[in-house]
């Protein structure tokens, strides 16, 4: 007789067997995972048990993981998910870890801007100014629960254009001495241009959740003027980051984070003076967005297939649809 080897279908029961203990952080957002040494040698039950915790809550935090470097980091999220390469236009030595230096300080969903949007980030920080760059997360998913009914109708039905036209991972330009280096990572962005049509609602595949997929990289709403575009996007980008919808962390020495790039956005904050912040990041596949009506994302501007495979991601139990 064969076997059929089960999952446990409870938060609780899938902690348990992961070994891993998850103290939530905020309502809608955040939850802090303890009982893992991060590394590339956790059991799979240990690892569907950080991908159901990061489904259910977000952003997760490890804390105390001072023996993390690339190499560890990177083989963390071969364990959780299949990595990318560094970007779909900035390189790196190895190919596979973005060091971002300064401070994002614009709210965004990570590379938005192509078809296969990430699901996950990884990241450390490896250079900690003394004072200022935290991390805010802000939940989509939170956001779009929220909506009144007439909004919800609005959005369910729109589409939005994101383009790489500028450089989040450099928008620090009025920190003293570093234009010239903002101006040349600018131009190394856009390099390649990328447009995609995006689901202003999109479904997560993991939960049935739906959620806002805005954020800065968003050019237009389709079918409306710019001024119109303008103001709809503020309206709900506004939704999107309401204090009780986020998480502020401060970073220590040993911090690893992890958020899922599909019901979020994130903000660096540069408020850290001339200070140095370097923070590594690695980025897994994701899938492409299904809208409320089953209609996929629709490229119009460049090909991402040299960034990333396009996920096949598994549906998690216990979630509403």
């Amino acid at each position: 007789m064969t076997t059929v080897e089960t999952r446990p279908t409870t938060a609780t029961d899938i902690y348990a067997a992961g070994g891993i203990a998850v103290t939530e952080l905020g309502e809608h957002i955040g939850a802090l995972i303890e009982g893992v040494r991060v590394s590339g040698d956790i059991s799979a039950e240990t690892a569907f048990a950080i991908r159901y915790a990061l489904a259910a809550n977000k952003v997760v935090v490890f804390r105390g993981q001072h023996h993390v470097d690339d190499d560890v980091q990177y083989q963390f999220a071969s364990a959780l998910g299949t990595p990318t390469t560094t970007h779909p236009t900035l390189t790196s030595e190895d190919n596979r870890t973005l060091v971002i230096e300064g401070a994002a300080n614009s709210w965004h969903t990570d590379v938005s801007f192509i078809d296969r949007i990430p699901k996950a980030s990884i990241l450390r920080a490896v250079k900690i100014p003394p004072y200022g760059g935290a991390t805010t997360w802000a939940s989509t998913t939170a956001a779009y629960a929220q909506l009144p009914e007439p909004l919800k109708v609005l959005v369910d039905n729109l589409w939005a254009v994101h383009s790489n036209e500028y450089d989040y991972a450099g928008v620090h330009g009025d920190r003293k001495g570093i234009a010239v280096a903002v101006k040349e990572r600018m131009q190394s962005f856009t390099r390649i241009a990328f447009e995609t049509e995006h689901p202003v609602v999109r479904v997560h595949p993991e939960t049935g959740e739906k959620s806002l997929l805005l954020g800065h990289f968003v050019k237009n709403f389709v079918g409306l003027k710019n001024s119109e575009s303008s103001v709809l996007f503020q309206l709900l980008q506004e939704r999107v980051i309401r204090l009780e919808n986020t998480l502020r962390w401060a970073w220590a020495p040993g911090d690893l984070v992890i958020w899922d790039n599909r019901a979020t956005q994130h903000y660096g904050i540069a408020d850290f003076g001339e200070n140095e912040r370097s923070v590594h990041r690695v980025t897994l596949a994701g899938d492409v967005p299904v809208s409320v009506d089953g209609e996929t994302s629709r490229i119009r501007v460049g090909d991402a297939s040299h960034f990333s495979v396009v996920d096949s991601p598994d549906r998690f139990p216990g979630f509403d649809s």
